[in-house]
């Protein structure tokens, strides 16, 4: 190979480097359970379909996991629309970890789970959230590579209609066992860490005590390893306060504030000002306004 081909080819795999998907200090599986195992908290963010600017916010203040769902009005655009929408937030935010919710189709083989969450991880997500995935698609995934940051307590969504809908799980010795069997199970099958909803605060502490993968809490009471909370809660944007959340800010007493603010310049001509603007030459203008006046 000639010194020129050499230059060449350490061109190449520059800009392979530049490239990647991945970006040092990106907040990887293995750095989620390191905090696990140094019992530093793990915090978890849901911007439910608020745009990247949220999960960019999120990063800049240090949040940990980012769960990502898309924007769409059904389930077979929410499909279409996903890996669009992954590499958009991550464009946004590089370094967050993105645990990335799968429609149920996505997973209905285990094939299928295979194809999409190979799919989504390649375009930028660095977890996958199947909810309620069964323990040999789970396994089948774990086993091809794919990272699934899973799901146990209460189900969201249509899945919740077996439970006679969201609701409070694991009130009973019994029902506290059978959420812990599951998330066992999820372990051992090669889930390497899950969110825990809807259980009681010693259920929920129990649990992520006993599993050796990171275990989130979101309205769960118990600290667990970490918590997690929808920006809808955090920012005040629900009609009515839920029980288990804590509003951090007012979002729309903000965002309408600014709009306010900026409107009433508008109407009271304070702007814009000349600053925020610039003048044609005197010698252009004179020609212009000549020009329209004969128009």
């Amino acid at each position: 190979m000639t010194e020129k081909n050499q230059e060449i080819e350490v061109k190449k795999e520059d800009k392979k480097v530049q490239a990647s998907k991945m970006k040092k200090g990106r907040k990887t599986i293995a750095y989620i359970q390191e905090l696990k195992d140094s019992g530093t908290p793990i915090v978890q963010m849901c911007p439910a379909q608020r745009d990247q600017y949220f999960t960019m916010a999120a990063e800049m203040a240090g949040c940990d996991i980012c769960r990502l769902t898309v924007p769409a009005e059904n389930t077979a655009m929410s499909i279409a629309n996903a890996p669009w929408w992954i590499r958009t937030v991550r464009n946004a935010a590089k370094t967050i970890h993105i645990n990335f919710y799968m429609q149920t189709p996505t997973f209905a083989s285990k094939e299928k789970a295979l194809e999409y969450g190979a799919m989504y991880m390649a375009e930028g997500a660095d977890s996958l959230l199947p909810m309620g995935v069964n323990n040999e698609t789970l396994k089948y995934m774990a086993d091809n590579h794919l990272v699934v940051f899973g799901h146990v307590g209460a189900l969201s969504g249509w899945q919740t209609s077996r439970h006679g809908g969201y609701k409070r799980l694991g009130k009973t010795a019994e029902d506290a066992m059978k959420v812990f069997r599951m998330a066992y199970e999820y372990q051992e099958n090669g889930m390497m860490g899950m969110t825990i909803e809807l259980t009681p605060i010693e259920v929920t502490n129990a649990i992520a005590k006993k599993l050796s993968v990171p275990v989130v809490s979101i309205a769960a009471g118990g600290a667990a390893d970490g918590c997690e909370m929808v920006d809808f809660d955090t920012f005040n944007m629900m009609p009515a306060p839920v029980s288990h959340a804590k509003a951090y800010g007012d979002f729309f007493k903000w965002a309408a504030g600014a709009y306010a603010g900026w409107a009433n310049d508008v109407r009271t001509g304070a702007y814009p000002e000349d600053k925020h603007g610039f003048h044609m030459e005197d010698r252009e203008l004179e020609k212009f306004l000549d020009a329209i006046e004969k128009f």
